[in-house]
């Protein structure tokens, strides 16, 4: 995600905080923005965890499983 949008993310957010009213346009693009940074940051972890091994008492290594729903 890049940081112009993170930036937007984070005024619109001190603006809320001030205690100023946010047009529905607004509240909408804040909502849009959020979406994005936590499917950014979902997709980073599972690029992360995916990456990951654990290594077992007899030194093989093993990719971590997948979690079933």
């Amino acid at each position: 995600m890049e940081q112009e949008k993170i930036d937007r993310i984070n005024e619109l957010a001190r603006r809320v905080k001030a205690g100023e009213a946010l047009s529905p346009a607004e509240l909408a693009e804040r909502d849009a923005l959020r979406r994005e940074y936590i499917d950014s940051v979902k997709a980073s972890l599972t690029g992360q965890l995916d990456h990951t091994y654990l290594v077992g008492p007899d030194g093989v290594k093993r990719r971590l499983p997948k979690k079933k729903n």
